[in-house]
């Protein structure tokens, strides 16, 4: 694509062009049309000045000896020399009503027959010359006056006038086109800086642009710019965390897989080996949860919030999930209730992210419950929010270490576990416009209640 100057100044060159254009037509027309009015005036004026000449009251042989004093004064007419180049191009002739002629100009045409038909007319003489022409008759002297002039005189006139007029315009659309590209590249320079400034950056560097002042069209490019930097670089912390989390966190269990791996190599009792390839599947199965759990984490960090999709049925989105654990709690040996409050379930919000929340909450209810403990799972409907409430038998939390709990990779007394369940359902909660909190049942056990805003 073109720059933006060059298609500006295309433009508005194209439009000045186009604009001197129809003006010099509308020019050409008007001086044509002008300049035909302003000469036919003339040619029946003269008619008239030489009509009153020839009414004056005089004997019939002194209108002989005018019309000879006539003829012999425009006989003698020298334009090259004491006239005018156009005197030959304009004429005039008398005729009687014999079609004699009476007076006649040197220049005047020659017609096979004296035109008859008053007023203007358009004739071509017998050289084949076109002549703008006025005939008055004169009905009180029994006389035709005829007067007209070259068409070339006209055009010739015109053509000068057009010369005169068009050529300023030219030159004075060019020194403007000139003055439009320097402005052009006035108005455009904070973009054409801007443009330098990026250039010149590093191609790592994710510092935020600082270019004062700045026009207003040009203030929401570099903001969003400047947004796009700070997300990239957020994005970028967010991995070196991740990769940082995951190293620190992968480190350990691969050591104690590598340890339980070297058991097995080692002679030694069946006992013994089998303890240690126990103790290796448990490590594999810890270490499988551990970077699901870091994969959902980088799923969750971005804190922007989840864009609502389709309307969903809360409850049997909460069904749906707890049918495909229900087989997982039976085999630990747990028991499993749902109770559902009255109310309207039908909400704009993410089933994958509600899910994920609830298999974690629910991963946490049931690494701490007694061996044919009792999960209840509860969710009630109230005027701006869902709450959904996990309630174990377990021993609860301590009070002090509520707020640890969901810290990354703190794990309470949990070897299984990743410290990473409670993060993640405390994203999804902030995601969601929600909250989540943990309270201690009077009876024993920990109640996890996930607060969802209706949307």
């Amino acid at each position: 694509m073109s720059s933006i100057r060059q298609r500006t100044l295309t433009l508005i060159i194209g439009l000045l062009l186009s604009g001197l254009l129809i003006i010099s037509l509308l020019n050409l027309h008007d001086s044509n049309h002008e300049i035909a009015e302003v000469y036919d005036a003339q040619l029946a004026q003269n008619a008239r000045l030489l009509q009153g000449v020839m009414r004056l009251p005089m004997a019939s042989h002194e209108h002989a000896e005018l019309y000879q004093a006539f003829n012999k004064a425009l006989g003698e007419a020298m334009p090259k020399v004491d006239g005018h180049p156009y005197e030959s191009k304009i004429a005039f002739q008398v005729w009687n009503p014999q079609g004699e002629v009476l007076v006649k100009t040197a220049s005047a045409p020659s017609f096979q027959q004296p035109p008859s038909t008053p007023g203007f007319s358009d004739v071509i003489d017998l050289r084949q010359r076109t002549w703008r022409a006025f005939l008055l008759e004169d009905r009180e002297n029994n006389v035709r006056i005829w007067v007209g002039e070259r068409d070339d005189v006209r055009s010739d006139l015109v053509n000068r006038i057009v010369r005169h007029t068009l050529w300023p315009n030219v030159l004075g659309s060019l020194t403007l086109a000139g003055l439009v590209w320097l402005a052009i590249g006035w108005g455009l320079k904070p973009l054409v800086d801007m443009a330098a400034t990026l250039r010149a950056r590093h191609s790592g560097s994710l510092e935020p642009l600082q270019m004062m002042p700045l026009p207003s069209e040009l203030e929401p490019m570099q903001s969003a710019l400047n947004r796009m930097l700070a997300q990239i670089q957020d994005t970028l912390g967010r991995e070196r965390r991740f990769i940082a989390d995951a190293a620190h966190e992968m480190r350990t269990p691969l050591a104690v897989l590598r340890v339980h791996a070297q058991n097995l190599l080692e002679p030694g009792s069946e006992e013994e080996r089998s303890d240690s390839l126990r103790h290796l599947i448990s490590g594999v199965d810890r270490t499988t949860r551990l970077v699901n759990q870091l994969l959902t984490m980088a799923r969750l960090e971005p804190e922007a919030r989840i864009v609502p999709g389709p309307v969903i049925n809360l409850e049997n989105t909460i069904r749906d999930s707890l049918a495909q654990l229900t087989a997982w709690l039976l085999d630990k040996g747990l028991e499993l209730e749902f109770e559902v409050g009255p109310g309207d379930y039908q909400a704009r919000l993410d089933a994958g992210a509600v899910t994920i929340a609830l298999h974690n909450l629910l991963t946490n209810a049931a690494n701490f419950s007694p061996p044919k403990g009792l999960i209840t799972v509860r969710l009630l409907s109230e005027e701006d929010h869902f709450e959904l409430s996990i309630e174990d038998e377990g021993p609860g939390i301590d009070e002090t270490e509520r707020d640890r709990l969901f810290e990354r990779f703190y794990s309470r007394k949990n070897d299984q576990g990743a410290g990473l369940g409670l993060t993640i359902v405390q994203t999804i909660a902030r995601r969601l416009q929600g909250q989540v909190r943990l309270e201690n049942r009077p009876s024993g056990g920990l109640k996890a209640i996930l607060e969802m805003k209706r949307t």
